[in-house]
């Protein structure tokens, strides 16, 4: 038999049972989709996370006030358990460290904004206008904070495209006076619209000075400090004399935790990038299920067929030709089953970022790769069997039965 009729063998063998072959196919398509629809979903999380990170800025060292570890019985903390806040003085004092480029110090908290009779609730953001850059936060109208004294607090403030337009409609914003909570400011700028950004819609924000916030949340703590290095290879520099800088001032006391962001973009990467591999997995058990079928569909094949195979023995067809006839069905149904499910599981993405426009739901090349070649490998691997039992079919006991 020559590589047409092989294949012509087995497409008649595949169409000869099509209620067979549709169950054999739809198996094999279902676990492709289910490895590439996964994946998506798993890679689709890691790059929104990262991007989510990258999106606060470039060399960051975050500062947060209280530590997150925990340590023996230390007797300089034994009188008390609450933790030294973290105030715009010690913001100030980063400023002097060699590797570090800017500081924005970080008060968080939600208030009202009014103005003309309307009003609206929106989530207050105290800081400084070194803030703006760290954050690479763009302005469609007016400027930035001011460039003052941290502890002063103007009565300005910067808001976000969401609050300008509910707030103001199409008439200009900058120069307008508004009510935050009992406090009267003057919008000095409007951000350009950004969207969501790692918990915080940056649309929807209230930038003020830090102190001003601190005044008029009653508070003297901040919520975070960001601390931008001079370089990427001067981030370690500038968070080691950063925590020596605040340890310092909190006599010798290190009850501050400072992380990088290439620390935590390293560990979410490692985490999403391990559980993509998990759920590819957990569905590559679907392929597996899909290939037992397989081989059980051309095990009744060879029982049906007996005839036709004793056939092609008895008029001097070697058991190679046979083998490789079954076998050629077997990858012909996995090959039709892959290609099934690869474009289930693209559809099936693609209805994901269109319902979900910032999760980049894109399955990753390795796992189209592996889902691909799996199912193929597991139709021939699973098609072994069947095609083996052929091929050592006596061509006279197969002619009998028949």
């Amino acid at each position: 038999m020559r590589l047409p009729d092989i294949l012509r063998f087995a497409r008649d063998a595949a169409t000869g049972y099509p209620v067979r072959t549709a169950l054999s196919v739809l198996a094999m398509a279902i676990g492709v989709a289910a490895v590439v629809l996964l994946t998506a979903l798993g890679d689709g999380a890691r790059r929104y996370v990262v991007g989510q990170f990258s999106s606060l800025g470039s060399n960051l060292v975050i500062v947060l006030p209280g530590r997150t570890g925990t340590g023996g019985f230390n007797p300089a903390t034994a009188i008390t358990n609450t933790p030294r806040d973290l105030t715009i003085d010690d913001a100030g004092a980063l400023r002097r460290a060699p590797a570090v480029h800017r500081v924005a110090p970080l008060a968080v908290g939600t208030s009202e904004i009014s103005v003309g009779g309307r009003l609206r609730e929106v989530m207050v953001a105290g800081t400084t206008r070194e803030y703006f850059a760290i954050r690479d936060f763009a302005l469609a109208q007016g400027d930035a904070l001011p460039e003052e004294d941290w502890n002063r607090g103007s009565a300005v403030a910067v808001i976000g495209a969401t609050v300008r337009a509910e707030l103001f409609g199409s008439a200009p914003a900058v120069g307008q006076l508004v009510r935050i909570g009992d406090r009267r400011v003057r919008i000095v700028g409007v951000l350009k619209s950004t969207g969501q950004g790692l918990g915080m819609n940056t649309d929807e924000l209230v930038i003020v000075p830090v102190a001003f916030a601190q005044a008029m949340f009653n508070s003297n703590t901040l919520f975070r400090v960001l601390v931008e290095a001079r370089s990427r290879d001067a981030i370690p520099q500038a968070r080691d004399q950063t925590l020596a800088i605040l340890t310092q001032r909190h006599r010798g006391e290190e009850d501050v935790t400072v992380i990088t962001q290439d620390a935590v973009l390293a560990t979410f990467d490692k985490l999403l990038g391990a559980l993509t591999l998990a759920v590819a997995g957990i569905a590559a058990i679907s392929l597996a299920v899909a290939g037992i079928l397989v081989m059980n569909v051309m095990l009744v094949a060879v029982t049906q067929r007996t005839g036709e195979i004793g056939l092609l023995k008895a008029l001097g067809a070697p058991a190679r030709t046979i083998r490789l006839a079954f076998l050629t069905e077997a990858a012909m149904l996995s090959a039709v089953g892959a290609l099934l499910g690869y474009l289930l599981g693209q559809l099936g993405a693609f209805v994901l970022r269109q319902i979900f426009p910032v999760f980049p739901a894109y399955p990753p090349d390795w796992a189209v790769i592996a889902g691909l070649s799996t199912a193929i490998g597991t139709g021939l691997l699973f098609g072994f069997l069947p095609a083996r039992r052929a091929a050592r079919l006596d061509p006279v006991q197969a002619l009998m039965k028949h």
